[in-house]
């Protein structure tokens, strides 16, 4: 596992003494429509946003010289269908298809591998539960080489302590809501976590244009120079201050689902990133 990440993820497990949950079907609808944001990928866009209509039934994710990734339909008329509970925990946190198959990017399984196993059962129950859509969006194709796994098999993560902290908003706005993924430079061997965490950069191309992650951290080319209240905004609205409106891929949509406890812990743990200049 990536250096950061490791540090990351035992200091949340330092803190999963205090359980305060347990698998349900109201946590994985919370997480998944909520700050997971999973249909971001895996519901069909429209012009007008996600299809909800087709909520979950897959849809092209990206397409570009290295690959065309294809989120499938995660609904119980899709293939996972056919997986029992333990392959599909092990498909979200480690990347891995019952066949031993490797699932591609862009999933973000760097930062996936920490979800908790209640949250993690929480996300199958609940996709279990949805309606079934009769969608097959295609298959994923690579023109890069992929690696035989993500890591070591992921045996257990405890549940973090939940409430307004720094350790509680690191697990949000890693294993949960990848945002550090997104916003974090990318090497040539994924995301710089161990060295660049939160420093932005990253470019992603749609029908919009081209938008760039923000640089996340304290330092004055990131937050430092925003309010609690403003980045609040831009997280659940999509609107920087003065109204400017934000671009894609951005789930905005689903974060504006966060409780505001949990919006305050992830805000609180964004102001507690060492400061990075941006790139360049």
């Amino acid at each position: 596992m990536i250096p950061r990440l490791t540090t990351l993820c035992a200091a949340l497990a330092l803190t999963g003494a205090a359980v305060q949950a347990e698998p349900s079907l109201d946590r994985g609808r919370y997480l998944v429509e909520g700050p997971a944001g999973c249909g971001n990928c895996h519901t069909p866009m429209g012009p007008d946003g996600p299809v909800m209509a087709q909520n979950l039934g897959g849809r092209l994710v990206e397409k570009n010289p290295a690959f065309t990734a294809i989120a499938p339909n995660i609904t119980p008329a899709g293939a996972i269908a056919d997986w029992t509970d333990a392959e599909l925990v092990r498909a979200i946190r480690e990347g891995l298809r019952p066949d031993g198959s490797l699932i591609g990017p862009p999933m973000p399984f760097a930062m996936y591998r920490g979800l908790s196993d209640d949250d993690v059962m929480s996300m199958v129950l609940y996709l279990r539960s949805v309606p079934a859509v009769d969608n097959d969006p295609g298959q994923s194709s690579y023109n890069i080489p992929l690696p035989p796994a993500y890591g070591p098999p992921v045996e257990s993560v405890p549940h973090p302590e939940q409430g307004v902290s720094v350790a509680y908003g690191a697990y949000l706005a890693g294993p949960v809501a990848h945002c550090m993924e997104c916003h974090t430079p990318m090497g040539e061997k994924g995301p710089m976590l161990d060295s660049r965490l939160g420093a932005g950069g990253f470019e992603f191309h749609g029908p919009w244009g081209t938008s760039v992650a923000s640089n996340l951290t304290s330092h004055e080319d990131g937050l430092a120079g925003y309010t609690d209240a403003e980045l609040a905004d831009m997280i659940t609205k999509g609107m920087r201050p003065g109204g400017a409106p934000m671009m894609p891929p951005m789930p905005y949509g689903y974060l504006a689902q966060m409780s505001s406890d949990d919006l305050a812990a992830v805000i609180m743990y964004l102001r507690s990133l060492p400061a990075l200049p941006d790139e360049g």
